[in-house]
């Protein structure tokens, strides 16, 4: 097997988690897009309501023994969001990842990093944070 020594690849780990927490959409009360009335309403979703919300979340490393090892990164991240239910109030998935960058940029600084936040493992976003 040949090794390219030009090629330099972009590493990365990641982690999962998940959280539960409360949180509601109040646009989805009044806005005529999404309180249609028929069998695409979603209004339901402005009142507070309940998921699990699950995080991904890869970060690049720069070297093939880990210069984050990925157990205490997860339990740092965890650690991060709050003691018991999260309360969200009108927090969507791109808000969490974004707090969720936050974070990891305070203590883990110059990197790319992909964050994932789902309700339920079923419908999110993903975002990509590239360094700089």
């Amino acid at each position: 097997m040949i090794i390219r020594q030009d090629i330099r690849p972009n590493k990365m780990i990641w982690v999962t988690f998940r959280k539960e927490g409360i949180h509601k959409y109040p646009a989805a009360l009044e806005d005529p897009n999404l309180a249609t009335g028929d069998e695409y309403d979603v209004s339901f979703l402005g009142h507070p309501h309940r998921h699990i919300f699950h995080f991904r979340v890869e970060m690049e490393v720069f070297h093939d023994d880990r210069d984050v090892e990925f157990i205490q990164a997860k339990r740092t991240m965890e650690r991060w969001l709050s003691d018991g239910t999260m309360t969200l109030d009108y927090k969507s998935c791109e808000m969490m990842a974004r707090s969720m960058y936050d974070h990891c940029i305070s203590k883990w600084p110059d990197r790319d990093y992909v964050i994932e936040v789902s309700e339920d493992g079923e419908n999110g976003c993903r975002i990509y944070f590239p360094k700089g």
